[in-house]
């Protein structure tokens, strides 16, 4: 794990009393495995107190949650399906009750339901929709509150590089994740004058559950660095974006971490 130093901006005080005294608080959507799992060990590592947000298997939070502590950190976990709207606005009051503050927001939660498009159900486009994209605007929307009122804070949105190239069998979340582009590019414009930072992180083919049951040797012909990315590479590239005092100049920006798959 890393040890990197919260931003100055991060620690400073505001946004009310904090449980944790001058812990700065980060919140991770979709935290319980894969890429959100990494980000949420790296950032308790950081030094944040971290919100493990998932939406079904609370034994995988709660080992996230565990693993976390074994290791020094503070974190725990709560349940929200953050496509719905009164359990986002019930996450971020737990949020807010427990620990008085909210520094990041990690906007990583994600489904796929694959399907060529003459054959794609309404219900799959729907679904993806209301979680990769609606999602994030419910989670932003709340977080925004939070933060344009402390004038500090940093969203970071978790996109793809099918955003940028789109891919056969993938319209929905292509779509989705393409429009986290211009939700990003906006937000950042719109709360940059309170301080609070906006961009994204695009990986490209990372070893996870969802890229488990893909054709590897063709992913691997399409990667200039020849292999697929590690959870843990992504979650690098967001705690720059997160915590990194270098990073407070950067806002409406995307960092491909792709393997040089995407160049432009």
């Amino acid at each position: 794990m890393s040890s990197a130093t919260p931003a100055p901006d991060l620690v400073s005080s505001g946004g009310g009393p904090a449980a944790a005294g001058d812990t700065p608080v980060a919140l991770i959507t979709g935290a319980s495995r894969g890429i959100g799992r990494a980000i949420a060990s790296d950032l308790a590592a950081a030094g944040f107190s971290v919100v493990v947000n998932y939406a079904s298997s609370s034994e995988a939070a709660d080992d996230v949650v565990a693993t976390i502590e074994a290791a020094g950190g503070r974190a725990w976990s709560h349940r929200a399906d953050v496509g719905d709207e009164a359990q986002v606005e019930g996450l971020f009051k737990a949020v807010l009750e427990r620990e008085g503050r909210l520094d990041v927001l990690v906007n990583n939660a994600g489904i796929t339901r694959d399907g060529l498009m003459l054959r794609m159900k309404t219900s799959d486009w729907q679904s993806v929709i209301d979680l990769n994209l609606t999602g994030v605007f419910l989670c932003t929307r709340a977080a925004s509150k939070v933060m344009l009122k402390a004038r500090r804070g940093r969203i970071v949105n978790i996109t793809s590089v099918v955003a940028l190239m789109g891919n056969a069998g993938q319209a929905n979340y292509s779509a989705a994740k393409a429009g986290l582009l211009g939700l990003t590019r906006s937000n950042a414009a719109e709360f940059a004058s309170r301080g609070v930072t906006v961009n994204a992180v695009a990986p490209g083919f990372i070893a996870s559950d969802m890229t488990e049951k893909l054709d590897k040797e063709a992913i691997l012909k399409a990667i200039p660095l020849g292999r697929m990315g590690d959870p843990a590479e992504v979650a690098g590239a967001v705690r720059f974006l997160a915590a990194d005092p270098a990073a407070a100049y950067i806002t409406g920006q995307v960092l491909q971490v792709d393997g040089g798959m995407v160049m432009r």
